[in-house]
């Protein structure tokens, strides 16, 4: 079924399987996030933007049974799969729907907050970091993984149909409320909450057809594209066309594929 307003991608079948690959080719770069962070046994935790709960999964077996995390998603449908997690692996989470705007956080009751690909959908994520931080115990820490540079999402060798297509995406993500590249604003937003930065690492990925991580932008494409169609950026024909022109490149030897750079920040409440 078709979830409204919940997320800029959906929250289908479609898009849930997507969400699956995602997070198998970022998976590690979040255990990084979460280790140098230093999130453990008996913390509450809290997975801002939860989505079905890929990353909420992994975080309540860090935390225990003696902690818990608190998954916080728009989507009904995404936070019904969070809770069959919860009831299959017996684990330790609270799982919340709710609007950032609405949802409710007690003060200082959090040892550590996740999040990834939220912010970049916001058009006040400076009102819902500083919420968060107010939920913060001190000593407390954020990991946030958004996209920094969404432009350098590009081939080699080129193909102007895909090339077309992968620009309008952009255009659709600049046309929303939300800021697509709010990776490079983090440090300084967090900095204003009164946060110290610990630590910034740029997360790029660097595709071959034969490698999982191509499979990341190509199930993007199969998910986004159609929607440029009916949100009037491409025409159905300009979308057959860069679909071949994928197909092309998959079949090109040494072909590459640079991935929209990411940024990991992790900051401290003092």
């Amino acid at each position: 079924m078709k979830e409204e307003n919940a997320y800029i991608l959906g929250t289908d079948t479609q898009e849930l399987h997507r969400l699956g690959v995602q997070h198998q080719i970022w998976a590690e770069e979040a255990q990084r996030g979460w280790r140098l962070a230093e999130f453990k046994a008996g913390q509450t935790l809290l997975d801002l933007g939860s989505g079905p709960g890929f990353c909420t999964k992994e975080l309540a077996y860090i935390a225990g049974q003696e902690g818990k995390v608190i998954g916080v998603d728009l989507s009904a449908s995404f936070i019904e799969h969070l809770k069959q997690i919860k009831s299959i692996y017996h684990l330790n989470i609270e799982a919340v729907l709710a609007n950032f705007n609405q949802m409710t956080l007690a003060s200082e009751s959090i040892d550590g907050m996740f999040c990834r690909w939220a912010m970049a959908w916001l058009p006040n994520p400076e009102e819902v970091l500083e919420k968060v931080f107010r939920a913060l115990k001190p000593g407390a820490r954020m990991v946030i993984h958004e996209y920094y540079d969404w432009s350098t999402h590009q081939t080699e060798p080129q193909k102007p149909a895909l090339n077309k297509a992968i620009g309008a995406a952009l255009q659709s993500f600049k046309d929303s409320p939300g800021q697509i590249d709010i990776g490079r604003r983090l440090p300084s937003i967090l900095s204003n909450l009164g946060m110290e930065i610990k630590s910034i690492r740029p997360m790029p990925k660097l595709a071959m057809p034969s490698n999982v991580t191509w499979q990341w932008p190509k199930t993007f494409y199969h998910s986004y594209f159609p929607r440029l169609v009916e949100m009037n950026y491409l025409t159905p024909e300009e979308i057959s066309e860069a679909f071949k022109d994928l197909e092309e490149l998959e079949h090109t030897n040494g072909a590459t594929l640079f991935c929209p750079m990411m940024v990991e920040v992790i900051a401290e409440k003092l």
